[in-house]
């Protein structure tokens, strides 16, 4: 069986029907989106989904100061720029 890597859950047919009420549920955790019992997606909170994309942007900046941490280094004068 597929992990399910949310706190809630429900199936596809239940977020047809009540879709505001797991989108309220969603504000504050991941929603796991069921197709026969087997995660088919994730519902997000807007909020959340620019927490994911904050973060994998630091990650990727964290990734490109340590490639280039060592140089090679252009010295720069102000007054000529």
């Amino acid at each position: 069986m597929d992990a399910i890597h949310a706190d809630l859950s429900v199936s596809v047919t239940e977020l047809k029907r009540n879709f505001a009420s797991v989108l309220a549920a969603a504000r504050d955790t991941p929603v796991a989106v069921l197709n026969h019992n087997k995660p088919e997606a994730y519902l997000l909170s807007a909020k959340q989904y620019e927490n994911i994309l904050n973060a994998l942007e630091d990650m990727e900046d964290r990734r490109l100061v340590e490639e280039r941490h060592t140089g090679p280094f252009v010295e720069v004068n102000l007054g000529e720029l």
